[in-house]
Order: structure tokens, then sequence, then C-alpha cells
């Protein structure tokens, strides 16, 4: 379920809320409030609207309801050509699926003559009024997750884009063009991947879903994960399982974290941001380890749009916090094929887990270090491995996968104390990126691990028969 200020964000509205359920409607145009009204009048939302400020007293409906009530015959066939800048559109008049993402990009100043949501006929596409902001208009959709975007001719001739996606993730894009500031683009697409990976952090902080109930978490990672892979499902213990099949040879590699937090997360706390440090004012803030869901998010995301990769699997584990219970249910059958797996569960910063104290190890040594290669090479220090606690690492080991946990950042975990630091969570996001996208090196490690592991068993052969003899 979407909130009312997503549903709003996502259709087109420009309305600021100031706190839940209450929306400032004084930047808004009066047709686009009373359209507004209409519709919330239609799903039967009991509301009122007093000055500028529109007061929600219902639960948000589903989508596909809200669409229902906003779309009808003919809409957008009467929209009109906009030829200057600062005209505040009116919704109504714009195609259902991508009033959001043309009303976002007039308030980031990239003004719109016309534009349709392709009816799922055709691709959906824009015309923008000025040239010189063209290339611009191109990077800003190859970040938020749009590539191949343009017909060079007929970008020459009509500032026209068309998106190759679907009408569906126009919504998305409208909810992450949402979050963008004016500022923010000159400063690149790093920043701005970095501030789009924060929000969707922030969502997964406020869901909750603690051990044995983890309903609301599952449902949102899989509505955020299905665009993103080729297969995805719900196994009999309630872990989600899903594969992006790669269109190359190996290896396979599994991403893991877990779902559920040791404790509930408070209804209404609020999240404290001092600097790159957040925290929670009441309770857990759950960093443990939705963190780790939110880097597992942001890379099948950017996996979609790689070419020259293996297979990856996901798993989002339920039960962790007492006891592994989701990953001992995985069925053998999904981690037959996987050749390494990367955990995203350890608290700190810098920390490549790879073994269970000093005892039992999850990988052998070279796989360890083919992370702190991986991070030196992208200008990341600080990166060790070392010896760690219990996690889910210690499953995938146990059925002979090389593996690993990183750290993501969290830090007083199950306290009221937790924290994050979430410039180094995003760091993690990068190195795990970074490692799937050198799959010649990783299988190369692999390989040299696998010959050695022979080489062990066949010492190991021959010492038993010259004992023997």
């Amino acid at each position: 379920m979407k909130t009312w200020n997503q549903l709003f964000v996502r259709h087109g509205w420009l309305v600021k809320e100031v706190e839940r359920n209450v929306f400032d409607c004084s930047g808004e145009r009066k047709e686009n409030i009373t359209f507004l009204q209409k519709s919330l009048q239609k799903v039967g939302a009991n509301f009122s609207l007093e000055g500028m400020r529109l007061y929600i007293q219902s639960e948000p409906v589903h989508e596909k309801e809200w669409i229902r009530v906003l779309d009808f015959e003919h809409r957008g066939r009467t929209e009109r050509l906009f030829d200057f800048e600062n005209e505040e559109m009116i919704i109504n008049e714009i195609d259902t699926y991508i009033a959001g993402v043309v009303r976002q990009l007039n308030r980031l100043g990239f003004y719109t003559r016309m534009s349709c949501d392709g009816h799922e006929r055709r691709m959906p596409s824009i015309h923008f009024l000025r040239t010189d902001q063209m290339v611009e208009i191109v990077m800003l959709f190859q970040w938020l997750g749009v590539s191949e975007l343009w017909n060079r001719s007929e970008f020459n001739r009509n500032n026209r884009l068309s998106l190759p996606v679907n009408r569906s993730f126009l919504l998305e894009l409208a909810e992450r063009l949402s979050f963008l500031e004016k500022d923010w683009i000159e400063k690149g697409k790093t920043f701005i991947e970095e501030k789009i990976f924060q929000q969707k952090l922030e969502q997964l902080l406020s869901i909750p879903g603690e051990s044995g109930n983890e309903t609301d978490i599952r449902s949102f990672v899989v509505e955020q994960l299905t665009p993103f892979v080729d297969h995805i499902a719900i196994d009999h213990y309630g872990n989600i399982l899903a594969e992006k099949t790669g269109r190359r040879i190996g290896p396979v590699i599994l991403l893991n974290a877990h779902l559920d937090t040791r404790e509930p997360i408070v209804e209404g706390r609020k999240i404290i941001k001092k600097g790159n440090i957040w925290s929670s004012d009441a309770g857990i803030l759950g960093a443990d380890d939705r963190a780790g869901v939110a880097i597992l998010l942001q890379i099948a995301e950017q996996l979609h749009r790689q070419m020259n990769i293996g297979t990856v699997k996901f798993a989002f584990t339920v039960e962790e916090e007492i006891g592994l219970v989701g990953a001992k249910h995985v069925e053998d059958y999904f981690l037959w094929n996987v050749d390494a797996a990367i955990v995203v569960d350890r608290r700190g910063t810098g920390d490549i887990v790879t073994s269970f104290g000093e005892s039992i190890p999850y990988c052998n040594p070279l796989y360890g270090q083919f992370f702190e290669m991986v991070a030196q090479q992208a200008g990341q220090s600080g990166w060790k491995c070392t010896p760690g606690g219990s996690s889910d690492t210690h499953i995938w080991a146990s059925h002979g996968i090389e593996s690993v946990n990183l750290s993501v950042g969290y830090g007083n975990e199950h306290t009221d104390m937790e924290i994050l630091d979430v410039k180094a969570c995003f760091r993690t996001y990068q190195l795990v990126k970074e490692a799937i996208l050198q799959p010649e090196l990783l299988r190369m490690v692999l390989r040299t691990i696998r010959q050695q592991i022979r080489r062990d068993q066949t010492r190991g052969r021959n010492n038993s028969l010259y004992l023997m003899s």
C-alpha cells in the first residue's frame, strides 16, 4: 500500500505533506485541487479542506483503485501545447501514468510541451521545450534507471524523448524525481544515486517486521524487487528467493540480507539525522538488517541494466534474529549452482567476515582477499578480512559456498541506542556492485580456490596410500 503522499506525488500533485495525512496545497493550481477533491470523494475518503490545508482521516486506498478514479476516457487527448515556462499544468489534461513525471520535470525546470504515457501500445514519450537542456535531461533519466533513451535523429529534430519503459514504471519514476532538488543535478550521478538510496533506506526503516511478523516488509520488498529480476517466489517458510539470470556463463552469486528485526519498530517513531549518523527517537532503529535490504534492492536495480554479468540470486530471509531459521529452511535446489555468497549484515565499517570466530571458516582466504582487492581498486580504504559472529553466512558456508559477511554501518544493534552510518552503508553498496561487475576476476579467484581444494584432496589421498603401504 502506498501512502496518500505517494499517491499524490506519483500522479502529479505538487502538495506538501506537513505531517501525516495533512497537506499544504498553497503551491497547487486551483483546478488541480478541485480534481483532487473529486477523486478523494470517488474513493470514499473522509477529508476536509480548510483554507489551503487538506486533512485526510481515511486510510489510503490501493493504487489500482486510485488509478481507476483518476483515469477516464480520452484523458490527455486535450492536452495543450505549452510553449512558455512557469505554467502550472492541469493534471487531468495529462495522460494518467505520466502526469507525475511531467509535473516533477517542470518543478525541476525542465519544461515540457506535450507528453504521452503510451497507453500500453507504444513507448511513453515527452516533448521538451528547450533544446539546450536535452543532454542534461537524458543524463538525469539514465541516472534514475532509464537507459537506451533516445533516437538521435528524433532528439535533434523536435526535442522528443521516447522512454523504453513500461508505463507503470513512470509512477516510480515520478516518485524518484520528487526527491530531487534543482541544485542536485549539477552534482552528478553518484550524488543523486546516494540520495535515492537514502530515501529507500528511510522507507525500509519505517516498515514493521520483527521475527515471525515479516508480512509488511516482505510485501514491500517483493513489490520493489519484482521489476528487476527474472524469477521471484516466496518459499514455504516465507523467504523471498529471486534470480536475475545472467547473459554470460557464471559465476553464480548469492546476495543475502534478512528481513526481520530483533524488536518491533515503534509505531510513529522518528528517525534522527545528525550528518551521516541516523538513530531513532524511540526503540530500535532497525538498521540490522534493513541496511542490508536497502543495499540489495539498489543492487538489483543497477544489475537490471548490466549486460555482461553472470546470474545473481537474492535471498531475503526471515527469522534470522532468532537462530538463522529462515536460511535453514531454504531448499537445497535454490543453492545447487551457487558459486559464492555475499551477505550484508555486519555491524561497523570495513569488516569482511570470513569465519565464525577463529575456528569455523566461511570461505577460502582468497575469496576474502578478493573483496580487499576490489575495495582498493575502487578507492575504498579500510576493508579487511576478520573473524566475526553468527549470521546467515554460516548457513551458506555449510553448503560449501564461498561466503563473506560485509559491514553495513550499523552499531549498538538490538538496543535503543542503535545507530547507522548511512555514508558507510552506501559505500558497502558500491563495493558489492563493483565486486559483481568484475566477473572475470571473481571467476579466476574461484577457479584458483577449486584448484587448491583438488590439490589438497589429492595430497590427502596420496598420504593415505603412503600410510597404508
